[in-house]
């Protein structure tokens, strides 16, 4: 049986103490590089993947991918028009990704959810939108079964895309461009655990070539057992 968890609208001790060893564990290693906003924690590590896994990664998306969802029911049909793959984690070519995520950050592996890929064809988006969950939504009395709040998410960026496509988070006033091979990490909390609102994000549209990524979101309290 899950553990409670604490409101997720509000300040959290264990959420703000989660994350700062999060932080402080990429601020610690050589290979990773905070970008210089003041109102978000944001990370990347450049070449986390090789030229290979991106492949192999992107032939995955492919096979498998399906209409993108959401946790909530969105008014506009245009908010989300990607595609979607779900990742078997324990699968001999997604198991040491999804665990060298885990390990970079410092978070125990059954924190994370599945790997998600996603496919972004020319006029496809993904409209701003937040990750952490919020105690007034339907959603929220499954997601204290299932782990609680999310805290950090991290993305892989595997190809070169022509036009478009990059990933802006219009409050905190930065915009990140696909780079193959690139993860980027953030933290979705404040130093005192409750949500951050500057960490809302667009995956802009894709105006030219195809977009693959793939997004990894870990939440406070064990996802699977």
């Amino acid at each position: 049986m899950a553990r409670p968890v604490d409101n997720p609208d509000l300040p959290s001790r264990a959420r703000a103490a989660f994350s700062q060893s999060v932080a402080e564990r990429l601020a610690a290693n050589p290979a990773v590089a905070q970008a210089k906003v003041p109102s978000a924690q944001v990370f990347y590590h450049l070449d986390f993947l090789t030229d290979a896994e991106c492949e192999a990664l992107i032939k995955l998306i492919d096979r498998h991918r399906r209409p993108s969802t959401l946790l909530s029911d969105a008014p506009d049909p245009e908010y989300r028009t990607s595609e979607s793959c779900d990742m078997d984690r324990f699968s001999p070519m997604v198991q040491p990704i999804d665990e060298r995520i885990a390990d970079l950050l410092g978070i125990a592996p059954p924190h994370g959810e599945t790997m998600q890929g996603q496919r972004y064809a020319p006029g496809q988006q993904f409209r701003a939108h937040h990750d952490y969950f919020r105690g007034d939504q339907p959603y929220w009395p499954r997601m204290t079964q299932e782990g609680g709040q999310r805290t950090w998410t991290a993305m892989l960026y595997l190809n070169e895309v022509e036009e478009g496509g990059a990933t802006w988070f219009p409050q905190a006033g930065i915009k990140i461009p696909p780079r193959p091979r690139m993860l980027l990490a953030w933290n979705n909390m404040k130093p005192d655990g409750s949500p951050n609102p500057m960490t809302l994000h667009e995956g802009t549209a894709v105006t030219k070539g195809t977009k693959y990524v793939v997004t990894k979101w870990f939440r406070e309290q064990p996802w699977y057992l």
